[in-house]
């Protein structure tokens, strides 16, 4: 209601979602309060848009609208690898998600692409200097640049330097990125 204005009122925004019209990462969602997250793609079969949810340079959620090949991907950044039951292998992504039998080389703080029809890791960025990334926590949320250096601070916080497009140079910590 608030960012596409499909609907005027909570009213109608519950007669839409009850229609199942809505879908959320590939799933039908009835609820109108559901959390939609950042890197989730939100489509409407009716209309045929789909959209992205990602931060503004302020730091707010906003709609980006993308294509319908763009639609069937989402990119979630690792938060942790391990062995579980049975020394199955497994990754867990910012987004609740855990994926078993990952890329032996996939890593803590990389970014893996996810097939939404499926639920399966198709391919992964490594979190290297020289590669794009945006900034989801603290002062800089919402900024987008390219990692210059990685500063370690073993028992601290690790801190990444970015570059961003118009030549503005910032730090955050290794988590916010």
């Amino acid at each position: 209601r608030n960012r596409l204005k499909y609907a005027l009122n909570g009213n109608e925004v519950k007669r839409i979602v009850k229609q199942r019209l809505i879908k959320v990462d590939g799933k039908v969602r009835t609820d109108p309060t559901f959390p939609a997250g950042l890197m989730d793609v939100i489509s409407i079969e009716k209309t045929s848009e789909n959209f992205r949810i990602l931060y503004d340079v302020k730091g707010r959620f906003t709609v980006h609208r993308i294509s319908a090949e763009e639609a069937k991907y989402k990119l979630a950044r690792v938060r942790r690898v391990q062995l579980g039951l049975r020394s199955v292998p497994y990754c867990a992504t910012h987004d609740g998600r855990t994926l078993r039998y990952p890329d032996p080389l996939v890593k803590v703080y990389d970014t893996i692409k996810i097939d939404i029809a499926t639920g399966k890791m198709t391919d992964f960025i490594k979190f290297d200097v020289g590669n794009l990334a945006m900034v989801t926590g603290g002062r800089n949320l919402g900024r987008i640049g390219v990692i210059t250096s990685r500063e370690r601070h073993p028992g601290s916080f690790d801190i990444v330097h970015l570059k961003d497009a118009v030549g503005h140079s910032f730090a955050t910590r290794l988590t916010n990125v």
